[in-house]
């Protein structure tokens, strides 16, 4: 039986929650959940990975059980939440690791790997875009809206994310049997996006993702010059990044593997078995070779 620890590290004055488990002398996985999970989300892969890696997952700040300053105290920029995953990956002695990135943990990921290249021995992309492909319009809108002006009209759109129920349909839609997914995850989520002052957080988060594609061509361009294996595998019912997102990336990674599972976007509450299938043959084909 894999023990998963659940630890805590001071980063820039900042306590960081994280879960660690496996050998420490393995390959290294670092798992870079999104909005508006936490690394609760890896909870049942964390211990499959763990039998040959060793798997750090960490929540981000304003999420999960990491510290959540509010949002005049802290800019809450995707620039800021790559910079301390990396300043923590450095405290914990991890120089290389293969990544798996999910929706907000995506932007953060390709940060790591374009500052620090050399760093990231493969990439595992679950719903997590790189490219302008993918988005899919009937969420994206309010998101959008509210990027190029802030009224109290477009607010009232993204805050409808932040509801209980706007939650339950991230988990939900798309998912063929509906009855698999645990409640426990919606529940969870909204408790902690719910505690005072992190809807500022989460409405911070949502103006800066406007400038994650701007940074899309300097990805694209890693990809080419670097050449990380790279996997995608992806809830092809996703209403937030559709299957175009999965896609793309072969453009630039032609030797990519890009899976689509009959789920949604949080595709390991419904299919992990698959999803953990495809993951390891994969880091088993990529990674363990090259250690």
């Amino acid at each position: 039986m894999t023990t998963v620890h659940h630890r805590y590290a001071t980063v820039r004055g900042q306590r960081i929650f994280y879960r660690e488990a496996g050998p420490q002398d393995a390959p290294h996985v670092v798992l870079l959940h999104g909005f508006p999970t936490s690394s609760f989300m890896f909870r049942d892969l964390i211990p499959r990975l763990a039998e040959r890696y060793h798997v750090i997952a960490p929540d981000h700040l304003g999420f999960g059980f990491s510290d959540a300053p509010a949002a005049e105290d802290f800019s809450y920029t995707f620039d800021a939440l790559a910079e301390l995953t990396g300043d923590l990956l450095d405290q914990l002695g991890v120089s290389r690791y293969a990544i798996y990135v999910q929706d907000y943990g995506a932007p953060i990921g390709w940060r790591l790997a374009v500052n620090r290249p050399g760093t990231v021995t493969a990439v595992i992309t679950q719903n997590g875009n790189g490219y302008d492909d993918g988005f899919v319009e009937p969420f994206w809108q309010s998101v959008w809206d509210y990027q190029r002006e802030q009224t109290p009209d477009t607010e009232a759109g993204v805050r409808e994310a932040l509801t209980l129920e706007g939650i339950k349909w991230q988990y939900v839609t798309g998912v063929a049997d509906e009855t698999v997914v645990s409640p426990d995850t919606w529940e969870h989520d909204h408790a902690l996006v719910s505690r005072p002052g992190n809807d500022e957080i989460q409405l911070a988060l949502f103006r800066d993702y406007a400038n994650n594609a701007p940074k899309y061509p300097a990805l694209h361009a890693y990809f080419r010059e670097h050449r990380p294996p790279l996997l995608a595998v992806w809830g092809k019912n996703d209403p937030i990044f559709g299957p175009d997102g999965a896609r793309a990336f072969a453009r630039d990674l032609p030797d990519a593997e890009v899976h689509l599972l009959d789920a949604g976007h949080f595709l390991l509450e419904s299919d992990l078995d698959d999803a953990a299938h495809l993951i390891l043959d994969f880091l088993d084909r990529t990674v363990a070779k090259q250690d």
